[in-house]
């Protein structure tokens, strides 16, 4: 069934414009009596298309529930800044897999290294591939991409978490299933780029609370490492 995304919605007057109602309207060519579900906020709304106008989707509500793709954790990975195109990957798939936001950081071995205005100019077309994989994989909300931040700005942020994963394969680390994921309702993953994190802000990010943890012997290219990760720490906590 196609899935629309809205910001917010009325249950007794649901109408679809712009580009979702010519979506249905001309590409889709879908007509009145045929279903469609509305995500609002985790919220999927069942429902039948009454009238297709020019410009506008009437729908009738004929069920609502919680979107069972919604993973029972929160997950902000924070994304040191790969080359463009593994960031795209690295977003398309974190969203199937159930991220919640996906947050660019910009650390001192990132070999690209956009300004925020540079980097603001890519949101869209970022905020695109989350959109499209969100509706791909059934998930009841687009993820956000934020703006490129620093390091100290990401930590800051990962403190405020129940649990701040730290991907760093250096001596200290421990196995990912052996972290406490009891009871956490947000997490966070601190994922390095092409040529991963200096000693300095590995320890700077287990001063803010992060657990260091590696994935075994092999290495993994940067690309890999988040869905990796991801997938264990989703199976972990059950929403796998």
């Amino acid at each position: 069934m196609p899935r629309f995304f809205v910001n917010e919605i009325d249950e007794s007057n649901i109408v679809l414009t712009g580009s979702d109602a010519n979506h249905i309207g001309k590409s889709l060519r879908m007509r009145p009596g045929e279903e469609v579900t509305v995500c609002c906020c985790g919220t999927d709304y069942s429902c039948e298309i009454e009238r297709i106008t020019a410009d506008e989707v009437y729908l009738r509500l004929v069920e609502k529930r919680l979107c069972a793709a919604e993973p029972g954790v929160s997950v902000t990975l924070f994304q040191a800044v790969p080359k463009l195109d593994k960031l795209e990957f690295i977003i398309q798939k974190c969203v199937e897999l159930g991220v919640s936001r996906v947050v660019p950081v910009l650390t001192r071995r990132c070999v690209s290294r956009p300004d925020r205005k540079e980097f603001g100019k890519k949101l869209p077309r970022l905020m695109k591939i989350s959109e499209q994989a969100a509706k791909q994989s059934g998930r009841g909300i687009i993820p956000e991409v934020t703006q490129i931040v620093s390091l100290d700005e990401a930590l800051a942020e990962a403190s405020t978490l129940d649990r701040t994963i730290l991907l760093y394969e250096e001596e200290g680390g421990c196995r990912f299933g052996d972290t406490d994921l009891s009871g956490i309702r947000t997490a966070g993953l601190i994922v390095g780029s092409e040529g991963g994190f200096d000693k300095e802000e590995a320890e700077a990010a287990v001063r803010a609370g992060a657990v260091q943890v590696w994935l075994g012997k092999r290495i993994l290219r940067c690309e890999t490492a988040p869905i990796t990760a991801l997938s264990i720490l989703m199976f972990l906590t059950n929403n796998m």
